[in-house]
């Protein structure tokens, strides 16, 4: 119990939601293994017993697009919500039913919490495990609506069946020597992954992905190792556009002309193999430069149109069903103006919802841990501390082109 005393007399810092446009970092209790009453945990939830967890010291935890959609204000989170689901850490207490991993070990943690357990879970369905959260299948750390399990962007974090859950890395000195690729395993490097998968990428496709933030970036680069012929880039920022030509994509700014005929120029067809939107419900509408207006079904609608017959759209960009802050009633209950007739028409098949990330980190651990893959240096990974989470947020926000990972711990070098 030595290591618990000493996070006690250490404390534990986090980074809370603390209303539209603000985080602040907090003093929060160190964790144990039960889930208390806090905000955001569902009242089902609390007194629930979590023997089979582990308590973390963070190495790495990422900001993410999805948290921004609720430091904007888009979602219902509450005000006092701790942060985070993309989590690195080393084990530093297990809980008495945990066999296979032990403290001292470094792992990765899938941001999507399954039981290991449920139907769901024995298919390989982890995004909808049906144990978690008391409302709905799925769950995640840090999120609104998804059972209340804390985040980790704080300095220690409970991770719950642990044995089932963790990603474990092999070798500690050369887990820590590469964490700027191994963080992304928790969330944006499987989920772009995934998007690219889905939407039939293989070797000598053309693809195109919607939006140049850290998810598409990641799908760009997942569509690369995937075998793509080309990978075309779409965004209205040209700073992030520049970064996905940084590793050999195509680009477009859709503020510049209709996506089809720059797809032509590039192309000589004015259509692709296989489409992603990394964009989700904030999408902005084409052609009108960067003050173009919100239309959340902007995306989606493109990408039918420039999808060839027959082909895929993976959608790992984040869809509610309430939106506080959308453009008219139906997009506040996540009903979006879909021309479904043109899917229908042209025979595509779509893919949402959470990546099942125990689906494939493994397998992209091993692409990074063996050089074959750099996605830190396609998604201009940049340490900083904990304390400067709100400036990362901030930054994040007005469009930096760049994936900020957060060092509560100090074992980065910043």
């Amino acid at each position: 119990m030595k290591m618990r005393k000493k996070a006690f007399m250490l404390g534990n810092k986090a980074v809370a939601y603390k209303g539209s446009g603000v985080v602040e970092v907090i003093d929060i209790e160190y964790p144990t293994f039960e889930l208390k009453e806090g905000p955001g945990v569902n009242p089902a939830n609390v007194g629930r017993k979590v023997p089979h967890g582990v308590i973390l010291k963070t190495v790495t935890t990422n900001i993410c697009g999805s948290d921004q959609h609720m430091v904007r204000g888009r979602t219902a989170a509450p005000t006092g919500l701790i942060l985070g689901h993309e989590i690195t850490g080393e084990v530093v207490e297990t809980g008495p039913d945990v066999e296979f991993i032990n403290v001292g070990d470094i792992v990765s943690v899938p941001f999507n919490i399954a039981c290991g357990r449920c139907r769901n879970c024995k298919d390989g369905k982890t995004g909808i495990c049906q144990n978690v959260n008391p409302d709905r299948p799925g769950s995640a750390y840090g999120y609104v609506d998804m059972g209340g399990w804390v985040g980790g962007q704080a300095q220690y974090v409970l991770v719950p069946y642990a044995d089932w859950n963790v990603l474990k890395f092999p070798d500690r000195d050369q887990a820590l020597n590469k964490i700027l690729d191994l963080t992304m395993l928790s969330d944006i490097f499987p989920t772009g992954f995934h998007g690219a998968l889905t939407a039939g990428t293989a070797v000598g496709s053309t693809v195109y992905v919607a939006g140049a933030g850290p998810v598409g970036l990641a799908t760009a680069v997942s569509a690369q190792l995937l075998g793509a012929a080309v990978v075309i880039v779409g965004d209205l920022n040209d700073d992030r556009l520049a970064q996905a030509r940084s590793f050999g994509c195509e680009t477009i700014n859709v503020g510049e002309g209709s996506v089809p005929d720059q797809l032509e120029q590039l192309l000589g067809v004015p259509e692709v193999d296989a489409a992603v939107d990394a964009v989700g419900f904030e999408a902005r509408s084409h052609g009108h430069g960067a003050g173009a207006g919100e239309s959340p079904a902007t995306v989606l609608n493109s990408l039918m149109d420039v999808t060839g017959a027959g082909g895929a759209i993976g959608i790992p960009g984040l869809y509610v069903t309430g939106d506080p802050g959308a453009v008219d009633d139906a997009a506040k209950a996540g009903t979006l103006s879909l021309s479904f007739g043109t899917g229908w028409a042209k025979s595509l098949s779509f893919t949402t919802g959470q990546c099942p990330v125990m689906k494939y980190n493994r397998q992209l651990m091993m692409a990074i841990l063996h050089d074959k893959v750099n996605i830190a240096d396609a998604v201009n990974a940049t340490a900083i501390s904990l304390d400067d989470a709100p400036r990362g947020y901030a930054e994040f926000d007005a469009g930096a082109a760049t994936k900020y990972v957060l060092s509560p711990n100090d074992y980065l070098e910043l």
